[in-house]
């Protein structure tokens, strides 16, 4: 199976201000671990980065919009754009993966319950073998709900899903990529 780490919207503009994602700087460190290990198992590393209207803060090559300093990002890590919630809509991921082979994601980032949880789901939907990092996303409290109750409910959620492939829920630290 030829795998990919797929990171999304790890970006200033939802990383660096008030309200901060639940334990931001904890989430960044497991990504880099996850990232190294792509990288030694030569396993590639795509990046989807949100884009929206300068009303939203995440207006293309804004400081906001850019992917967070902190990443262990390489110059011909592939970064694919989006405008919506799913990193499959209107973009060209499947593409990217399809020229790669790819048949396994390894998915991180950022918000867990809105762009995460719809692009893991598109790619079990679309037949990719999907594998969560569990503690390697976040989100920021919501009104109706914490945010270490979101990331713990969406684990859940996705270790019991029924999709053609089923999703795995598994640390960071326990994941090895090949």
């Amino acid at each position: 199976m030829a795998a990919a780490l797929l990171i999304v919207d790890v970006q200033v503009g939802l990383f660096c201000h008030a309200p901060f994602p639940l334990d931001a700087s904890g989430v960044i460190e497991r990504i880099n671990l996850l990232i190294g290990r792509a990288r030694a198992a030569q396993v590639p590393v795509i990046f989807i980065q949100h884009e929206s209207g300068p009303e939203d803060g995440l207006e293309r090559g804004s400081p906001d919009w850019a992917l967070h300093p902190d990443l262990a990002r390489l110059p011909h890590d592939r970064v694919i754009a989006k405008t919506a919630c799913d990193g499959f809509c209107r973009t060209e991921l499947k593409a990217v993966l399809d020229g790669l082979r790819v048949t396994e994601l390894i998915v991180a980032g950022y918000a867990t319950d809105f762009c995460l949880d719809t692009t893991l789901r598109r790619a079990a939907s679309e037949g990719y073998a999907v594998t969560v990092a569990a503690d390697a996303h976040t989100s920021k409290n919501r009104p109706v709900l914490k945010a270490t109750d979101i990331v713990a409910h969406y684990n859940w959620v996705w270790a019991n899903f029924i999709a053609p492939v089923p999703i795995r829920v598994r640390p960071a630290a326990g994941l090895l990529l090949a």
